[in-house]
């Protein structure tokens, strides 16, 4: 029966996620798009890639840092390779296994850890970087040239202090055991997403895009949290959406929004396809204590 439903859970994330390109596909000039990409700056692309990783090696850094508090000595070299894995599972197995599955189902059966905090880290890694995306969505909100935010923007700067301080207490009440690493994790978080944003914004210079560049970063923050809601396989579609319907409300041009979805997306398959090996290539994980002998 459960291998039942995954099979259905994935079938209906390959539907949807085709639906929703197939609506994009009817939408927009799809040889204008491929006239954006080819004209695309590589060099700028070379360096939006090299942003792209930096954020997940921190990404990677900050797991490990809730792994450690739940007495799991794992380096941090066996953890990045565990979670390169883990971006391959997501990204093109989503509906097997999925790279966090994955990484819960290794780690519960290598060290003594309670499943149940095992899967509250996972999970608190994921909130942790949608907390920041919120908080720069609403830092760059307050930057927006728009006539229609004027009078609300300091709602925006409320709810930064305001959505930190509900992510404390709900650590404190649920996970107060990994509330020690609370600073820590969220400082991770912010550099995770800062990277992401720096690349980004490297995308839109291979683009040649000058203009409304803090518009483009919202509607990338956006679809990032859209992206996590588990509708589509690793946000395929719901990304690109986003990234159309958020174009339409603040003015931009569509193709060119869309073209910055498929190039970030680009970035992160090839990325996460580098995960393949270790698909392959059985990880053997290594603690700190057994790496000193």
């Amino acid at each position: 029966m459960a291998k039942l439903n995954k099979k259905v859970t994935t079938g209906l994330k390959v539907l949807i996620s085709a639906v929703l390109i197939y609506f994009i596909l009817t939408k927009i000039n799809v040889e204008e798009i491929k006239e954006i990409l080819v004209k695309s700056n590589p060099a700028y692309l070379f360096g939006a890639a090299i942003f792209f990783i930096i954020s997940k090696v921190i990404a990677a850094m900050r797991l490990n840092l809730y792994f450690h508090q739940l007495s799991i000595p794992l380096t941090h070299r066996s953890n990045l390779k565990l979670y390169l894995l883990g971006m391959f599972y997501n990204l093109f197995l989503p509906g097997g296994i999925g790279g966090d599955a994955y990484k819960g189902y290794i780690l519960k059966k290598s060290f003594d850890v309670p499943t149940k905090k095992m899967v509250s880290v996972l999970v608190l890694d994921r909130l942790g970087g949608l907390l920041l995306l919120f908080i720069y969505a609403c830092a760059l909100l307050y930057f927006l040239d728009l006539e229609a935010l004027n009078g609300f923007r300091w709602m925006f700067i409320l709810a930064i202090p305001l959505s930190i301080v509900v992510f404390w207490f709900l650590n404190k009440r649920f996970f107060n055991y990994v509330l020690p690493i609370f600073w820590k994790t969220t400082v991770f978080s912010a550099l995770v997403q800062l990277a992401q944003l720096i690349s980004i914004w490297f995308i839109l210079f291979a683009l040649k895009i000058e203009l409304n560049q803090i518009a483009y970063l919202i509607i990338f923050l956006v679809s990032s949290i859209v992206a996590v809601v588990p509708l589509t396989l690793g946000g395929i579609g719901s990304r690109e959406v986003t990234f159309f319907y958020g174009a339409q409300l603040l003015g931009l041009d569509q193709s060119i929004s869309v073209g910055v979805s498929v190039l970030f997306f680009l970035i992160t398959a090839i990325v996460s396809l580098a995960g393949v090996w270790y698909h392959f290539k059985k990880i053997t994980l290594e603690s700190k204590e057994t790496s000193k002998q």
